[in-house]
């Protein structure tokens, strides 16, 4: 059995999912700066809360859409399509990354509400280093790396704990904090917070991270080459000379396959 929502469906669910991951790493940034001074407790705490947020949101979403929540993770659905696979058309990339754009923004403004911080207010917060950017290039080649990894190779099952376990490492091991996501930065770019990014900052970050897409698509390629494990029919066929499927290569009851991979994104 395979996803057949419709597009509107899917849509919904890729607003309503960045929504939610942005409500949860910025709201856990005001909570963990407004209960310690220490940045490094409070940067501990953001991490945590954005990690295990993102994994319960992708587990919810990825049977609807695939659970996206980020742009350059879409964009390789499309590319997957063109290049022979499965993934999503231009219309459909477009409708899932408007989506992302408007619900991390979304987001980010209930956030600042539920806090009972004024909406709308620009962050003040400058991130447009030169290492930085390296930052989000490496965050955001390693986050395309493993979800298009694991679905190479037929692991899907592993994306959300693995995506998870990467965000919350990245958060720390990446100079810029791992944001690796375009709609998630420019949802952040409403938030004057510790998890904020000044408006005039978001054009680095944002080729920084479409940069690191195509790196981390090209390194996946690389090393599992094209489309492999993305077809449950032809795991089947190639089981025959050594033995059933295990569990996690058998078909998933929804095939995230169809929309491209399951992600995010951060943060």
């Amino acid at each position: 059995m395979t996803n057949k929502a419709s597009l509107l469906r899917r849509v919904t669910a890729e607003l309503i999912g960045t929504a939610s991951l942005l409500v949860v790493v910025i709201g856990s940034g005001i909570q963990a700066a407004s209960l310690s001074r220490d940045t490094g407790v409070a940067l501990v705490a953001n991490s945590l809360a954005s990690a295990i947020g993102l994994g319960l949101i992708i587990t919810l979403f990825g049977p609807l859409s695939g659970a996206h929540l980020n742009p350059v993770v879409t964009l390789t659905a499309w590319w997957a399509r063109r290049t022979g696979g499965e993934g999503l058309d231009v219309r459909e990339a477009l409708a899932y990354a408007t989506a992302q754009t408007a619900g991390a923004i979304g987001g980010a403004v209930l956030a600042e509400v539920m806090f009972g911080r004024t909406p709308g207010v620009f962050s003040t917060r400058v991130r447009d280093d030169g290492h930085l950017l390296i930052g989000e290039i490496v965050a955001t080649a390693g986050l395309v790396l493993v979800i298009q990894g694991l679905g190479r190779i037929g692991r899907s099952r592993l994306i959300p704990s693995a995506v998870a376990a990467y965000i919350a490492a990245a958060i720390w091991f990446t100079s810029s904090g791992s944001f690796a996501n375009p709609a998630g930065t420019v949802g952040r770019a409403f938030s004057d917070s510790f998890t904020g990014i000044a408006p005039q900052s978001l054009p680095g970050f944002v080729a920084a991270q479409l940069l690191g897409g195509c790196v981390g698509l090209a390194l996946a390629t690389l090393l599992y080459g094209r489309d492999r494990g993305a077809r449950p029919a032809e795991r089947v066929q190639a089981a025959g000379a050594s033995g059933p499927l295990t569990a996690d290569e058998e078909e998933p009851v929804a095939d995230i396959t169809r929309t491209g991979p399951a992600f995010q994104a951060v943060v």
